[in-house]
């Protein structure tokens, strides 16, 4: 079986104070850095003061999946192609103290970012650094492959429907009488 590509990342997340009664503290996405031995492996703050807090959350690995070769085409294909960073705040502890935003998952896919957004979690984004973007890029290079355009049909060759989409059809015969003796026309006469 063939190791697939990865690279293993630390997640900053920053809590900045704010000048809300009911929110003091709003927690986001800093950036997503490529992770160092000398991170260790446990969450730890980095930067406090009394505007700001920064934590790091280290040992993520984002490995690159082939049948995702899509997801990852279009985050190269976007402005500024970057990480997608899933997250979610720790229960309030009830002491005073701020809840923790813990980052989750890691990913350079769309998809993936798609599937968590769908599901209605907090998703991020922050720049990739050029050197993730190129392995990205020779990544996709390899193994993405488009989708044969396929060929429009004509309208004329589509079945109608109508506006609850039951098939319907369509008649070239003139619609005759009404009324319930006889089938004829209603002024005695025939148009045929």
């Amino acid at each position: 079986m063939t190791e697939r590509p990865y690279t293993d990342v630390a997640v900053i997340m920053r809590c900045e104070h704010i000048d809300n009664r009911w929110q003091p503290w709003r927690w986001s996405l800093a950036e997503v850095v490529i992770n160092e031995p000398a991170f260790g492996t446990e969450p730890r703050q980095i930067i406090q003061d009394e505007r700001e807090q920064r934590w790091l959350f280290p040992g993520f690995r984002a490995e690159l999946y082939r049948d995702d070769a899509e997801g990852y085409h279009l985050n190269l294909t976007s402005p500024a192609p970057c990480w997608f960073v899933l997250w979610r705040r720790d229960e309030d502890p009830g002491t005073g103290e701020i809840p923790l935003a813990r980052p989750v998952a890691v990913s350079l896919s769309y998809h993936d970012a798609g599937r968590w957004l769908d599901a209605q979690e907090t998703v991020e984004q922050v720049p990739a650094a050029p050197e993730v973007v190129e392995t990205l890029r020779a990544f996709v290079a390899e193994h993405y492959q488009p989708e044969p355009k396929r060929r429009k049909r004509p309208d004329s060759f589509r079945t109608l429907q109508d506006r609850f989409g039951n098939p319907a059809s369509v008649s070239t015969e003139k619609q005759r009488g009404g009324g319930g003796s006889g089938g004829g026309n209603a002024g005695g006469g025939s148009h045929d």
